[in-house]
């Protein structure tokens, strides 16, 4: 799915897209909605070519799905349409849906499940107190 976005943001969905870039971002809207299609490709893609990484790739998508979330932000402040989104109270309803995307990531990717730890301070020995 993240792949299918990617590709839309390069074809049949790039006006919609340019609904959620930033005013404050030094790039034409255009430019932003590409290099976004650009990485979704590139990250879908990972998530199907790299079983064997999914937990890193996981943590990357989530990322993604978090550093674009400012753009569902513009998109309600500054009322702007698209993707069906026409009303103050859609835009808004819309922002609660990136931390579930960002969960969903984490979970379908075993990404949380199997992040690295870190050992213990003590090394995972056991100390005893002698008196």
């Amino acid at each position: 799915m993240l792949a299918v976005a990617g590709l839309s943001h390069l074809t049949v969905a790039r006006g919609e897209f340019t609904a959620q870039v930033p005013q404050s971002l030094p790039l034409s809207d255009d430019t932003v909605v590409l290099i976004s299609g650009i990485a979704e490709i590139v990250l879908g893609g990972a998530l199907m070519l790299l079983a064997r990484r999914r937990v890193p790739v996981g943590w990357l998508v989530a990322l993604f799905f978090v550093a674009i979330f400012p753009g569902n932000v513009a998109q309600w402040v500054h009322g702007r349409d698209g993707f069906g989104l026409d009303t103050d109270g859609a835009r808004f309803a819309r922002l609660f849906f990136q931390p579930v995307l960002v969960a969903f990531t984490l979970w379908s990717t075993g990404a949380w499940r199997d992040r690295p730890r870190r050992a213990p301070a003590s090394g995972g020995r056991h100390i005893e107190h002698v008196e």
